[in-house]
């Protein structure tokens, strides 16, 4: 962090332009002593001299007091460390009171705000008086509206709209936290966290296990298309391609995606088929293709969003969507395109396989094509 130090700044800058302490003195309308006590510290130039400074240097007032209203990050994480070590070390009291002065004097640094709001809501149990720790997690919260409301920047505002849900939280207010989030269901693992909790705290267990499954689902789905990019990210290295397809399969098997989403599991066992024959594994391609064909056949058609006996509270949520619970091609074009992929370029290895030939054949007359 640097601190203000308009001597050092006057003399550099004078210097650099090759001017004398008489010269800026003459300048500015105040004596030479004036000139040399500002840039030894002994004292600074009237407040009413700076923007004439600044113009003379052209540099702006805050470049030329040292004043800077924001931290690197780097800065921040020293700085965060350092308060944690001091509330191990001194009382819990003191050390609020140096963070008060701090958030003060860089009170628009909107990623230190967020990072003063995680400190004191990691330390505030530390305070003895009940009282005192309700005011460490209002000055939190304050702080989160002000990057809510100051910062223009809709990342940071997401993040302390998050803290503050949780400030409320651990406050007793679990009706705050369904104003703050909306009572929405986000593609955010902690916020559905606040939201269970916050539903459990208000007697509304249907509520909170509707979001526990949503939220579940919601990171299945994402757990297979992250895992459907890995094969193709590593189908070079056969040891970790296989890996990913062994774990991935006893999650889908634990949680029966075949039946549950259809379409995810004709989409990994195809990008499995495709990794295998890269690497000349003519087999084990099959093998999968033929676990391609079964899903497409059986689980697909017709292609509607579902839950199942674990998923039975998701069906409202899925029948929200814009496009409700149907593909967003007609079952026609969903057939053909099952087959078609059985027959693009990187299948010519196979061509003459007897086996391949009947899965093209089999899905042709399975699929009606």
């Amino acid at each position: 962090m640097k601190e203000l130090n308009i001597a050092n700044k006057l003399m550099k800058k004078r210097k650099e332009k090759g001017v004398t302490q008489d010269q800026l003195a003459a300048y500015i309308g105040v004596s030479k002593a004036s000139v040399s006590k500002w840039e030894t510290g002994q004292s600074y130039p009237d407040i009413t001299f700076l923007p004439q400074l600044a113009a003379y240097f052209n540099i702006s007032v805050d470049e030329l007091i040292g004043y800077e209203p924001q931290m690197t990050k780097e800065d921040i994480r020293r700085l965060y460390h350092r308060l944690a070590g001091e509330f191990s070390k001194r009382p819990a009291e003191d050390v609020f009171q140096e963070c008060e002065e701090i958030v003060k004097k860089y009170y628009s640094c909107f990623p230190l705000l967020l990072q003063m709001v995680v400190l004191y809501f990691n330390h505030y149990v530390l305070f003895k008086d009940p009282k005192q720790q309700e005011t460490v997690l209002l000055k939190a919260a304050e702080l989160c509206r002000r990057v809510k409301k100051e910062s223009g920047d809709v990342s940071a505002s997401s993040q302390a709209n998050t803290m503050e849900a949780s400030i409320e939280l651990m406050s007793g207010r679990p009706e705050k936290v369904l104003e703050l989030l909306d009572e929405e269901i986000r593609p955010d693992l902690y916020n559905a966290t606040i939201l269970v909790e916050a539903y459990r705290l208000l007697g509304n267990k249907e509520k909170a296990t509707e979001t526990v499954q949503i939220s579940l689902y919601q990171y299945l789905m994402g757990i297979m298309a992250f895992t459907i990019q890995a094969l193709t990210l590593y189908e070079q290295d056969e040891e970790k391609f296989e890996m990913i397809i062994e774990r991935s399969l006893r999650l889908t098997e634990a949680f029966e995606v075949e039946s549950l989403h259809g379409n995810a599991m004709a989409q990994f066992y195809f990008a499995a088929a495709m990794g295998y024959l890269k690497q000349e594994k003519e087999d084990r391609a099959l093998n999968m293709l033929e676990r391609y064909e079964n899903v497409c056949v059986n689980s697909m058609l017709p292609f509607t969003l579902h839950g199942d006996e674990f998923f039975d509270l998701i069906d409202p949520w899925l029948h929200d969507f814009d496009l409700g619970v149907k593909a967003p091609r007609e079952d026609k074009l969903m057939r053909e395109s099952m087959v078609s992929a059985l027959e693009i370029p990187p299948m010519a290895s196979l061509k003459n396989n007897p086996r391949y030939e009947e899965i093209v054949k089999r899905m042709k007359r399975r699929t009606e094509i």
